[in-house]
């Protein structure tokens, strides 16, 4: 069987457990990691390296404060925008994925439906910024038909967790 359908295929307890609080704080050390689990270190570790080699933890990352950083660095502009394409194709659709996704300014994209054909959170410097940004992944592309951005005020949350169901 392959090893990422068997991990995949067989979560316990324990592993949603590690899971969630690999969610909370990703940079708890194996030892508090395996003590908040209820399990031994070595067998924490090797729960958590399945878990990276099946994918379920794509990467670690720190999460930022823009409002701390914001007196360092300046607000900038975030920004939710739904686009819709021309040509809906499979091919198409592709293609600006592909192109939007590898652009620094874009933190986040989905495909949705219905309405837009994609929703992206993209943020900017400044409006010179953003205008730069609309003119090189939409203005560009003959296929984007229409762009309506909505300008972040205020973030009231953030939580990029999953939730995660109860073994039983």
């Amino acid at each position: 069987m392959n090893k990422k359908l068997e991990v995949l295929t067989s979560l316990d307890a324990t592993d949603l457990a590690v899971l969630e609080q690999l969610q909370a704080d990703a940079s708890l050390s194996n030892q508090d990691l395996a003590a908040r689990v209820h399990v031994s270190p070595p067998t924490c570790l090797r729960r958590v390296k399945r878990l990276h080699e099946a994918g379920l933890i794509e990467r670690q990352v720190a999460i930022l404060s823009p409002d701390r950083l914001a007196a360092l660095l300046g607000h900038g502009l975030q920004a939710v925008v739904e686009i819709t394409l021309e040509r809906q194709g499979n091919q198409e659709q592709e293609a600006f994925e592909t192109r939007v996704a590898a652009d620094e300014a874009v933190q986040q994209c989905y495909r949705v439906s219905p309405g837009p054909d994609f929703i992206l959170i993209v943020q900017a410097a400044d409006m010179p910024g953003y205008l730069a940004l609309a003119q090189r992944l939409f203005t560009s592309d003959a296929n984007v038909r229409n762009v309506k951005a909505f300008f972040s005020l205020r973030r009231a949350k953030f939580q990029p967790r999953v939730a995660l169901k109860k073994a039983g």
